[in-house]
C-alpha cells in the first residue's frame, strides 16, 4: 500500500515540460492569437463607455452584468481544468471505488475535501499571483490588463510544470502554431487542454496503482470462499470489512493526501 502511493506520487516528475519564471506581458503579439482576459475587459468597457457628447447608453450596465454572470458560470470550469482540482477528486472517486464502499464517504464530503486539498496544493500559485498581480495592481503600480497578464502568467507557470511534453507537442501540433521558444510563448488555448490530460493520465495512473492492495484482497477472499464451496455468497461483502481495516491500519487518508500534495510540482 505504501509502496503503491508513493509510486503515484511520483508519476508525475517524469517528463514534465520545462518552465521558467513568468515574465511580464509582452506589448506586441503575434498575429492571429486569441485575446487574453484584459484586452476582452478592455473591449467591453470601450464598447460599452459613452462618446463625445453621448449620455450614458442604455445597454451599458446590462452587458456589464452579463459579463460578471459570465465569469461567475465559467468558475467552476476553471476550478475543474485550470488547477490541481481534476487529479485530487479522480484519485478520490478511485479511493471510493476500490474500497467497493458505493456512497461512503458521499459525493459532497469527497467534493469538499477536493476543493481544500485544491486550496492547499494551489496555496504557492495564489500566493504570487496575491503579490505580483493583484496587489500592485490595488496600489496602482500596475493597469488591469498587465495584472490579469501577470496573474495569467502565474497559473500558466503553475500548468505547465505539471504538463507532460508529449501532450503539449500534441495540442501545439494540432493548433497550427509555431513550436514555442518558452513558457511565455505557450498560448493559454494550448496550455489548458495539454494540463487537462496531463492531469488525467497522472490521476489514472495513481487510482490503478491504489486498486492494487484492494484487488488482492478481493482476489483471497473470492478463491477461500470458492474453496469453501459458497459460491452464491458475493466475496464483495466479506471483503469489504478487510478492506476498511487495511486502509485504516496503514492510515489511508493521510498517506493519499501527503502523496497528492507532494506529486505536484510547485
Amino acid at each position: 500500500m505504501v509502496a503503491a502511493l508513493a509510486l503515484g506520487g511520483s508519476a508525475l516528475g517524469q517528463d514534465a515540460a520545462p518552465t521558467s519564471a513568468p515574465a511580464a506581458p509582452a506589448t506586441t503579439r503575434p498575429a492571429g492569437s486569441l485575446p487574453n482576459v484584459g484586452e476582452v475587459l478592455s473591449a467591453i468597457e470601450k464598447a460599452s463607455a459613452p462618446k463625445a457628447g453621448q449620455k450614458d447608453r442604455d445597454w451599458s450596465a446590462p452587458i456589464k452584468l452579463a459579463v460578471v454572470f459570465t465569469g461567475l458560470a465559467l468558475l467552476p470550469g476553471l476550478l475543474v481544468m485550470m488547477t490541481s482540482f481534476t487529479r485530487i477528486v479522480i484519485v478520490l472517486g478511485f479511493v471510493r471505488r476500490a474500497l467497493t464502499t458505493q456512497s461512503i464517504p458521499p459525493t459532497v464530503a469527497i467534493i469538499g475535501l477536493a476543493l481544500f486539498l485544491t486550496i492547499f496544493t494551489m496555496s504557492p500559485t495564489l500566493a504570487r499571483v496575491n503579490g505580483e498581480a493583484l496587489q500592485p495592481y490595488l496600489k496602482d503600480e500596475l493597469t488591469f490588463e498587465q495584472a490579469a497578464g501577470r496573474g495569467n502568467g502565474l497559473l500558466k507557470d503553475f500548468m505547465l510544470r505539471q504538463t507532460r511534453r508529449g501532450d503539449l507537442a500534441l495540442f501545439v501540433e494540432l493548433s497550427g502554431i509555431a513550436p514555442p521558444a518558452s513558457q511565455d510563448d505557450v498560448p493559454m488555448h494550448v496550455a489548458v487542454p495539454s494540463f487537462a490530460i496531463s492531469e488525467f493520465r497522472t490521476a489514472f495512473e495513481m487510482g490503478c496503482l491504489l486498486f492494487i492492495p484492494f484487488l488482492l484482497i478481493d482476489l483471497v477472499v473470492a478463491s477461500i470462499l470458492l474453496s469453501a464451496g459458497m459460491m452464491m455468497l458475493p466475496p464483495a461483502i466479506i471483503s469489504l470489512p478487510f478492506k476498511i481495516v487495511l486502509f485504516v491500519l496503514v492510515d489511508g487518508w493521510g498517506m493519499m493526501a501527503r502523496s497528492l500534495v507532494r506529486s505536484f510540482n510547485f
